[in-house]
């Protein structure tokens, strides 16, 4: 067979266009979740008065627990069995439980303390992300299984990598919703209203992949063992957990993945508020007004092109391979990092929008194709060792980006301090100061999406070897169809 052959996915293996858009809506859902604590954060310190540093504090603790409960929750997916499947059961109860919590933990009362407000909103975010994983992990999985076609999949990932956008869209205005004084008395009060709205879509929608998709993968007899395991006892759970954990993160093509997604996802975050304080004090020269213009035309820019560069690389992908339209994709985003440092001119404003689009070629690549090509993974690791573990290498993937974008938060604020930046100087920041500030905002992002590039190069997994695992899969599992550990759902 040619290495440059292009397979054409059969009829079987197609997912219904329902069935895609309904796993979207849980892009849309996962996305307005994960986004929408950190916008209206803000509403903690302007509306509360609490503490920059006990903000950033609020924003990290949370999501390390929410890290850390991730391959749990992959590993109770993975080894659940029930009539309704392994993943849906946990996406439908997450979805309601995570939104009812979403509009509880805003309802902030008046008059108390800087540090009751800390408490409540710590122990409220906890119980949040113990949902929020609760949902999101089994959802993860199920876009890996729902087809075994290598093409297939990364369409599947297109769509829900499309659809996710759709919340980075709406979340830019949430601050300005909170602060509308027409129809609320203060942002305290916005946010109460807004997190009730946000909680209700989350609990309505993120339960439709639960009801319109369809597992592929359901274990009868294994069904009987993996109740035995819980029933001899919570210590031999504990060891199966970790066995399979270890057997995951020594999977190299996939460690290749998380290295390249590591690097190139949060060093965009860790300078994710570089940006706007460079376009507010030095291109702007202080005037927030005409910064806050600028930022809005750079998201505007930044989502449309996103969407765009779905299309494209979902298409470029079936022609030339996931890998291959990864580097492209990854290198054009590095021009566009490269680029921003001929973009910040106080003299043409309006030239800081420019790189966005290039930009955002890489972050619509990246999790178009990283979630595409995970899925081959797990093939290969259930011709290996015998089993289905989409969840335990979804939630290892989505630990290591939480992780990622906990570090990111906690060491931004000491980046830009490192810098000399100060507040109260507002545009009159020492030249010294905006020099440091656009050598981070450029430097780090270029530096990640290089490694990003050379973690991918060698990924081993092409078009060719993803077909040739699926034959060898489909023939073991023919020979064991009367004692099939997995087999298709009715």
């Amino acid at each position: 067979m040619s290495s440059k052959e292009i397979h054409k996915t059969a009829p079987k293996d197609k997912i219904p266009n329902g069935q895609k858009f309904a796993y979207g809506l849980g892009s849309i859902v996962n996305n307005l979740l994960g986004g929408a604590i950190g916008y209206m954060s803000i509403v903690l310190n302007v509306g509360l008065g609490i503490n920059p540093a006990l903000v950033g504090t609020l924003q990290a603790i949370p999501r390390l627990t929410d890290a850390l409960t991730d391959p749990v929750m992959g590993y109770i997916s993975d080894n659940t069995r029930s009539k309704y499947g392994r993943r849906r059961p946990y996406i439908f109860i997450g979805a309601i439980f995570v939104g009812l919590v979403f509009a509880l933990m805003w309802q902030l009362p008046e008059g108390y303390s800087e540090m009751f407000y800390f408490w409540f909103f710590l122990i409220g975010s906890i119980i949040f992300y113990l949902f929020y994983t609760m949902f999101a992990t089994p959802w993860v999985a199920l876009g890996y299984e729902l087809t075994s076609d290598y093409h297939e999949r990364t369409r599947l990932m297109g769509v829900m990598n499309f659809m996710g956008q759709f919340a980075w869209i709406t979340l830019p205005w949430f601050y300005a919703f909170m602060e509308n004084d027409r129809f609320f008395s203060d942002s305290v009060q916005g946010a109460r209203t807004l997190a009730i709205i946000i909680g209700v879509f989350v609990a309505v929608v993120g339960i439709m992949p639960a009801i319109f998709t369809k597992e592929r993968f359901v274990g009868k007899d294994k069904e009987v063992k993996i109740k035995n395991k819980f029933v001899e006892g919570l210590k031999k759970n504990v060891a199966l957990f970790f066995k399979g954990l270890l057997i995951t993160i020594k999977r190299i093509e996939f460690l290749k993945l998380c290295a390249g997604t590591f690097f190139l996802f949060n060093g965009i975050m860790l300078v994710g508020a570089f940006s706007s304080y460079i376009t507010i004090f030095y291109v702007c020269g202080g005037d927030k007004s005409m910064g806050a213009t600028y930022m809005g035309l750079f998201g505007t820019v930044t989502t449309i092109s996103t969407l765009a560069a779905i299309a494209g690389v979902t298409w470029i992908s079936s022609r030339i391979g996931k890998r291959k339209t990864f580097i492209i994709a990854t290198s054009i985003m590095l021009f566009g990092s490269l680029l921003k440092w001929f973009c910040y001119n106080p003299m043409v404003p309006w030239i800081v929008v420019i790189p966005a689009p290039f930009i955002a070629v890489g972050m619509g690549a990246l999790f178009t194709l990283m979630g595409s090509m995970i899925a081959d993974v797990c093939d290969l690791d259930e011709l290996e060792t015998g089993e289905r573990r989409e969840g335990m290498f979804g939630s290892i993937y989505w630990w290591m980006v939480k992780l990622g974008m906990a570090l990111a938060f906690g060491l931004s604020g000491f980046l830009l301090n490192g810098t000399g930046f100060v507040v109260d100087f507002g545009g009159a920041q020492t030249s010294s100061t905006f020099f440091w500030m656009r050598v981070v905002d450029v430097g780090i992002p270029a530096v990640g999406a290089l490694i990003a590039i050379y973690s991918v190069a060698s990924f081993k997994i092409t078009e060719e070897r993803s077909y040739e695992i699926r034959s060898e899969l489909e023939k073991r599992r023919s020979k064991l169809v009367n004692t099939e550990k997995i087999a298709p759902s009715t």
